[in-house]
């Protein structure tokens, strides 16, 4: 019977640059698991991309040796992305441990997606120690941030630690209150003969294939044995397992509670979920509970620069899905850009990190039109459909009905920029609903709103009007009647698809006419007189004409009548 009292599987909960991974780095020198020589900042994000922007895209898990009182004790942490985008994986990573360290900033307090993500583990019935991180910063408010705390978690002062990611004081404490506080993985006895482990991510390499993440919940797995996926049906047989030190290390088994990876040998996309449930191939154990299939929220075309990269590209987002599966792509055309690819993503940081990426590991330069989300919309003879393109949205005379997305939204913002904070969710017509002020001078509004209207640049501008402090986190609600209309350009009365766009209607007159402005300032002059157009509701809101080079041959000629001319 293998013992788990010596494991203790956790991940860290934090807003984004709270210091999650800073933490992690001074845990890993606590337990020496990296030498001094290899140590560096940030080390659990491997990503070039995560490194400049300080934010953790892929997660990270690691397993430590901590001895405490002549025991050896094994700590796996998964080190989880804090953005909103990736709450779903983030979900499948807190299933995966028995705890989370709830890290909040001593010179920020609690902000919108800490809570978020507290939720989750809360729901997951996970032990939440509370930490305060940055004590050793001169802008640090202890005593204000620790009493949020024991508000939010209805804890004792004492309960509160406080650690220094940069110097390390406190660190040593932490990990010994893990011990103490997070229990050890509990394991079903009657199947120890079966298995049964859960996906919470993956990756892909060229010589191993797809290798699997996981979690194992009960029995034990080694190289050979015959493995089967739940959600996909794969069959296959393990090539090697082992464990994260950071860097993969083969072992010759993992065993029930332990943290690892499964290299499966697989090298084909849309194989591998995260949220699945791997079992051995001629196992009757049900999956374990959770698991989704990630949707799209956010749709946007991307074009190849040069028509020669589109198979380029094509390879470029191939590779891309075989270690995200929330990626989706399928191939369209346009008159003006060609061939290119209409991609869903989970959001709108997915978007750029999927496009940055693109253009830094596959050095291509691409185009990308303007971000739009699916529409639900029935015509007048009855007929549904979903359309997460404005070229596929039907003529204003044929549509019955539309339905869209909306979202509940939660703010947190200083007191002293709640009233341009309503104003704003006025102006990007929200639902305002309750709001409540903490005692360190903060507010928190609740809303609800339109996931269109969430995208047209309402994180910029809430991060613009607070001066930065304002922090918000949503999750996606029902769908909803819309009041839109889709915006038609046209350029010397042809309809240009790659400028379409859906529209408020209470909006429609204001974006035909600051479009068809943009569009005139950009464009060059012709030969010919060039009529730029803003169409909606069946017809013309707005025009301007750009005219042709011509020259006056007259412009020379002067005096006498009229007739000389």
């Amino acid at each position: 019977m293998y013992d788990t009292n010596k494991i203790r599987n956790f991940s860290i909960i934090a807003h984004i640059d709270h210091g999650k991974s800073t933490l992690a780095d001074r845990m890993l020198e606590e337990t020496k698991t990296i030498e001094k020589r290899k140590m560096k900042d940030q080390l659990l994000d491997t990503m070039e991309l995560e490194r400049e922007r300080g934010i953790t895209i892929k997660m990270q898990p690691v397993r430590m040796i901590f001895t405490n009182g002549g025991k050896d004790y094994s700590f796996n942490l998964i080190d989880t992305p804090g953005h909103i985008d990736f709450s779903y994986e983030v979900s499948r990573a807190l299933k995966a441990v028995e705890g989370s360290i709830l890290l909040v900033d001593s010179t920020q307090g609690i902000q919108a997606q800490t809570l978020t993500t507290l939720s989750m583990a809360r729901d997951l019935s996970l032990k939440i120690i509370p930490v305060l991180s940055k004590i050793d910063s001169p802008l640090a408010r202890i005593a204000e941030v620790r009493e949020q705390i024991c508000e939010l978690l209805k804890c004792s002062k004492e309960e509160v630690l406080e650690v220094s990611g940069k110097t390390g004081e406190g660190v040593k404490r932490l990990m010994e209150e893990i011990i103490t506080k997070i229990p050890a993985p509990k394991h079903n006895i009657q199947t120890d003969s079966d298995f049964r482990a859960l996906t919470f991510d993956y990756k892909y390499s060229t010589h191993k294939g797809v290798v699997i993440y996981t979690r194992v919940f009960d029995g034990s797995v080694r190289k050979g044995d015959a493995l089967l996926m739940k959600a996909s049906g794969k069959k296959f047989n393990t090539l090697e397992v082992g464990k994260f030190a950071p860097e993969e290390i083969a072992t010759p088994s993992l065993n029930p509670g332990e943290i690892g990876y499964i290299v499966t040998g697989i090298k084909e996309p849309n194989v591998a979920f995260v949220g699945d449930t791997i079992t051995l191939s001629k196992s009757s154990l049900e999956p374990l509970e959770g698991y989704l299939e990630p949707k799209p929220v956010v749709w946007a075309s991307i074009y190849p620069d040069s028509q020669d990269d589109f198979t380029l590209l094509r390879q470029a987002l191939e590779r891309l899905k075989l270690s995200d599966s929330s990626l989706s792509f399928e191939e369209e055309s346009s008159g003006s850009l060609g061939r290119g690819f209409r991609c869903g993503f989970l959001g709108m940081l997915h978007l750029e990190i999927i496009t940055e990426r693109i253009k830094r590991e596959f050095d291509l330069s691409v185009i990308v039109t303007t971000p739009s989300i699916t529409y639900e919309i029935t015509t007048k003879k009855g007929d549904m459909f979903l359309i997460y393109s404005p070229t596929f949205f039907p003529d204003y005379g044929d549509i019955a009905e539309v339905r869209e997305p909306w979202i509940s939204l939660k703010i947190i913002t200083p007191s002293e920029y709640l009233g341009p904070v309503m104003q704003l969710l006025y102006e990007h017509q929200a639902e305002i609903g309750d709001t409540a002020t903490f005692k360190d001078g903060r507010s928190s509004v609740d809303s609800k709103m339109a996931l269109r209207e969430l995208m047209r640049n309402f994180f910029d501008e809430l991060k613009s009007i607070s001066q930065g402090y304002a922090s918000l986190s949503y999750s996606t609600g029902e769908m909803r009647d819309a009041d839109v209309a889709k915006l038609e350009l046209l350029v010397a009365g042809e309809v240009i698809p790659a400028f379409s766009k859906i529209v408020s209607k209470r909006r429609v007159q204001e974006e035909a006419e600051k479009t068809v402005l943009k569009l005139y300032e950009i464009l060059p002059r012709q030969m010919f007189v060039a009529k730029i157009q803003g169409m909606a509701l069946g017809r013309i809101l707005s025009s301007k004409t750009l005219k042709a080079f011509r020259k006056d041959v007259t412009a020379k000629l002067y005096g006498g009548d009229v007739t000389r001319k």
